[in-house]
């Protein structure tokens, strides 16, 4: 596993955690069951606080990512069709809110990109 950490860059280095091993697992380059570092190892191999990669791996659990087994550590979790139905979900929530809001197709589209602009760092 590989992370690089820019300490310059304005995304904080947690997130930048968190999206790193979320994008390599998603990618097959983290396999599922492939057991991550202890928090104050990964912690110490980047130079970051212990804090920090605790609450990346907190958020990592949270999406379903990587999945703790007490002192076993902390593995990949399969996120293929798991995510995919907690995305579809999301999204099923999302759309019917927007129509209780009253927004039109069009305004919860845009709003849609808009997020995902933002989450994703595109233009």
């Amino acid at each position: 596993m590989t992370l690089k950490i820019h300490i310059d860059d304005s995304v904080p280095p947690f997130e930048q955690v968190r999206a790193q091993i979320s994008e390599q697992a998603r990618a097959g380059v983290l396999p599922v069951g492939y057991r991550l570092p202890t928090v104050r190892g990964l912690a110490e191999s980047l130079g970051l606080a212990a804090n920090t990669v605790a609450k990346a791996y907190r958020a990592l659990e949270t999406d379903g990512v990587i999945e703790t087994r007490g002192r076993n550590g902390t593995f990949v979790a399969a996120v293929g069709p798991a995510a995919a139905r907690e995305a579809a979900t999301a999204a099923q929530t999302y759309a019917e809110r927007a129509r209780r809001l009253g927004l039109t197709e069009a305004e919860a589209l845009a709003a849609v990109r808009d997020a995902l602009r933002a989450a994703y760092g595109a233009d």
